[in-house]
């Protein structure tokens, strides 16, 4: 279940990158080039590549995104976290519990779509206005800025999805590990004393 969930966020990921390479690609080639190319694009052949090329993308820009986020990540988690000794301990921790495994899981999942599409966000937008600039459209300076105010503020909101994601993340799995809340759990009753023979 977790290697199809990846799979999909790599996925996701990856298409968002690749409609961002394929509307640069549209811009640099220009009206008369992208028309004649367009039946090429639309056939099986090409879908099936597209997707498989999407995925490999999707892995790259994961790497990349975390990478670019890694100086933020490590200032996030030294709050939680004096050391990144405790913090594979408090993981350790956390694998010992499947129910608390699974939501750090989902976080997790998130957390590496927002961090990639803080990338895709920041291609699209560049890519959508240098496509506008090249092709003949009504109402060009309106909508470039609009394409481009739009993609600031969906980079920005990824984000802060990310940090705000990444830093709760951290947070919990301190408190989940700590010694003082394992103590807190309910304990055993001791079994009775077996009665001795006279």
């Amino acid at each position: 279940m977790a290697a199809t969930a990846m799979f999909v966020e790599v996925l996701v990921v990856g298409i968002g990158f690749l409609t961002g390479l394929g509307i640069l690609a549209a811009a640099v080639a220009g009206p008369d080039n992208t028309r004649n190319l367009a039946p090429v694009g639309g056939t099986p052949l090409a879908a099936g590549a597209a997707l498989a090329f999407a995925y490999a993308l999707g892995i790259l820009v994961d790497r990349a995104a975390d990478a670019t986020l890694a100086p933020a990540r490590r200032r996030l988690r030294t709050q939680s976290f004096p050391t990144s000794a405790a913090y594979a301990r408090a993981r350790s921790k956390l694998a010992e519990i499947p129910a608390l495994a699974a939501r750090a899981d989902y976080a997790r999942s998130r957390l590496r779509i927002c961090r990639g599409w803080v990338l895709n966000s920041v291609l699209l937008t560049l890519a959508t206005d240098l496509a506008l600039v090249r092709y003949s459209v009504e109402h060009r300076a309106l909508l470039l800025a609009a394409a481009t105010v739009f993609g600031v503020l969906a980079a920005v909101g990824f984000y802060l999805a990310w940090h705000t994601i990444t830093a709760t993340g951290y947070r919990k799995l301190a408190i989940q590990t700590a010694p003082a809340a394992a103590s807190a759990l309910p304990s055993q009753p001791l079994a009775p004393a077996a009665p001795q023979n006279p």
